[in-house]
């Protein structure tokens, strides 16, 4: 049986967000370290709680493995010498590994003879090389860093104490002039000084201590006492994943109890109110069994039962005054109007360089009209879309806004209710925003989508046009989940234009408005390589294969509903053995096709019947395959094109196409182009990698 091994990393209390991802990093570059190590273990357990990071690892060996391994030495013309002897960079060699020219043995590598050695590489004990575990700890990443004191390393919080236990033998070494040892801390209130001895009991012995460093364990507690609180009352409290990730990882000891607050406040809107508990007091809203908000909250506390009714109303008076709060601010954005705050957003930037949020509403009108256009929508629903478009971001400047940021286009659609806006403007205000991340929820209505699509172009238009272009992981503005929503929502409603269409009406809007520094030209090929870019994100996140995206993606960006279905077609194809023979010919074709530019054909030209026969075929395939294009139905339209294999190998096998009659030749040619024009419609199939797959 191995040693087992504790590490610990005590920290001041870590953001909730940050915990979860620690502890992976913990695990995995753990293991990872192991195995470079050659140092063998029975398991491993990680542990973590708002103080401190910590990993168990069970039976590690004492010893690292010792193991044989083959080192190549030089060329063997370089290894012996005109006699046949062994040169002075053979017998270097050897003695660097520790062997002699008795041990050489000879392979051949891609054609060229080496000279190896076998060497024996012994393990070390694996106490010594234990220390070397400082370099895991330093480098886990996190989210956000931190300086302190007058240390130069960066950390998500300050480190306060190290365990490192072999065992009962403290491992040696130091981290930002922390120094590792065998003494812990429990709870902050309820705990003490902890001196450890046994890794084995390190779980145990911080329970004793009032932690619970099992997240798994503290999310269990935290369930047990909702359920036990549902089963005591009548109570319906749905659990928000987010939420309770973020909750058990704000505690070291849950206990949860019941709050409750003036049933007045139920007349503040749902949103408000659960905002309230969740976002700013992280408590779970109760509700009855029929779906109704109830004037109580269910809380956790960092701590056991002791004093539990002082705390519940603590906690009680701090949302009380919150609500209170909320209450004013709803009745108070109600004495005014929505032109009021219209008026305010005038003196709100939106971007130094892009103007103010009302100069940026008014772009956003504009291209929504656009696009409306571009739709041929209905005037009712058009002059919908643009007065949602031009109220879209009134309730930023309202004070409950103010106060929940979070509450950004809900409030603006229940104001704009109350104010006696048409229903589909008060709801595009609050789905303009949508979708809020990469595969979050998209708009559900028709003015919401075309205000959400026009409000993201103004945004990724603008800021690559003054120069505000995502970089690495930098993305301040979100341009990159923006454009994801754009092609997200133009594909779920099936939108006929052209992507690239849509851009260049953007890009022609904004050269109309002669902003400082805004170049057209290159403006627009950034913008369309960056959207080119998230198309092949969205293809990628949808299992397509990265040649199939290059194929799709090529030429420019088309109608996105024909995108993912082209791209889904061309996947199966692939992969599909059968397809191989026709593949073949379509990429002759296309080969061949490169080597001229002509396209008029002259049947009167033709000498075989396998020309005619092609000719022919491509002409009823050509208005077969436009007919099927035209109705959306591109799975037919494909199998069209395939039709053309056959009379493409007949073609092949009974004509030279590179004729020496010069007539000849250039009509086969442009036959063939002809032909590879009709087929790059669909996609550009030279760039699929088939014959890796057959």
């Amino acid at each position: 049986m191995g040693k087992n091994v504790l590490f610990e990393i005590g920290l001041e209390e870590l953001p909730a967000r940050f915990i979860d991802d620690a502890e992976k990093q913990l695990e995995d570059k753990t293991k990872k370290w192991l195995k470079e190590q050659r140092i063998s273990y029975t398991n491993m357990e990680t542990f973590s709680s708002p103080r401190r990071l910590a990993i168990l690892i069970h039976d590690m060996d004492e010893n690292q493995a010792t193991i044989e391994e083959e080192a190549k030495g030089p060329a063997i013309n370089i290894a012996e010498d005109e006699a046949g002897n062994w040169s002075k960079a053979a017998i270097g060699f050897t003695k660097g590994q520790g062997k002699t020219v008795e041990d050489i043995y000879t392979k051949e590598v891609k054609g060229t003879t080496y000279i190896f050695v076998n060497k024996i590489i012994e393990g070390k004990q694996t106490k010594d090389i234990l220390p070397e575990f400082k370099t895991i700890i330093e480098s886990i990443q996190f989210g956000k860093n931190m300086r302190w004191g007058k240390q130069t390393m960066r950390y998500a919080r300050p480190i306060r104490w190290l365990v490192a236990l072999h065992e009962d033998e403290i491992i040696p070494f130091e981290i930002a002039t922390v120094a590792t040892g065998n003494e812990t801390y429990g709870h902050r209130f309820l705990g003490n000084k902890l001196i450890l001895n046994n890794p084995l009991a390190y779980k145990q012995q911080m329970k004793e201590s009032f932690v619970i460093v099992d997240s798994a364990e503290r999310e269990k507690m935290i369930l047990d006492g909702i359920q036990k609180i549902e089963e005591q009352t009548n109570f319906n409290i749905p659990i928000d994943e987010d939420l309770l990730n973020e909750v058990r990882n704000l505690v070291e000891y849950p206990t949860t109890f019941v709050g409750s607050f003036e049933k007045e406040f139920l007349d503040l809107p749902e949103e408000v109110l659960i905002t309230s508990m969740k976002e700013h007091q992280r408590y779970f809203p109760v509700k009855s069994n029929t779906g109704e908000l109830l004037p109580y909250f269910v809380g956790v506390r960092n701590g056991n039962t002791e004093a539990i009714d002082t705390v519940i109303k603590g906690n009680e008076k701090v949302l009380r005054a919150r609500l209170s709060d909320a209450q004013f601010f709803y009745e108070e954005d109600q004495k005014n109007s929505i032109d009021y705050y219209q008026d305010k957003l005038k003196n709100v930037v939106f971007q130094v360089k892009l103007g103010t949020i009302h100069e940026k509403v008014t772009r956003v009108v504009s291209i929504a009209k656009r696009i409306a256009e571009a739709l041929d929508l209905d005037s009712t629903i058009t002059a919908n879309i643009e007065r949602a478009a031009e109220i879209s971001k009134f309730d930023l400047v309202t004070n409950m806004v103010n106060e929940f940021t979070e509450l950004q286009g809900i409030m603006g659609e229940k104001y704009a209710q109350i104010f006696g806006e048409d229903s589909s403007v008060a709801t595009a205000i609050r789905e303009h925003y949508m979708p809020t991340s990469a595969s979050g929820d998209l708009p559900e209505t028709l003015v919401g989508s075309v205000v959400s699509v026009a409000e993201k172009l103004d945004t990724i238009v603008g800021c690559i046009g003054v120069g505000l272009k995502p970089t690495g992981s930098q993305d301040p503005y979100g341009l990159r989940r923006q454009a994801t929503g754009i092609l997200r929502i133009v594909n779920e409603r099936e939108w006929k234009i052209p992507v690239a269409e849509i851009l260049d009406m953007v890009v022609e809007m904004y050269k109309s408005l002669n902003l400082e520094h805004f170049n057209q030209e290159s403006v627009s090929q950034e913008l369309h390589e960056f959207v080119q870019q998230r198309v092949a994100f969205v293809l990628k996140e949808r299992g397509i294969e990265q040649d199939i995206i290059l194929a799709i993606t090529n030429n420019e960006i088309g109608v996105m509903s024909e995108i993912f279905k082209k791209a889904s077609i061309l996947s199966a194809k692939r992969n599909d053995e059968s397809f191989k023979p026709i593949q073949e010919a379509l990429v002759r074709v296309l080969n061949l096709a490169e080597k001229t530019n002509e396209t008029e054909v002259n049947p009167a030209y033709f000498e075989t019947e396998s020309e005619r026969e092609l000719f022919h075929a491509y002409q009823e395939v050509g208005h077969n395959y436009q007919k099927y294009c035209n109705k959306e139905d591109y799975d037919k339209a494909f199998s069209e094109l395939e039709k053309l294999a056959q009379p493409i190998h007949q073609f092949f096998e009974n004509n030279m196409v590179m004729a020496d009659d010069e007539q000849l030749k250039t009509n086969r040619l442009a036959l063939l182009n002809r032909i590879a024009i009709l087929l790059n419609n669909f996609a550009d199939l030279q760039a699929i990698e088939w014959k890796q797959h057959f």
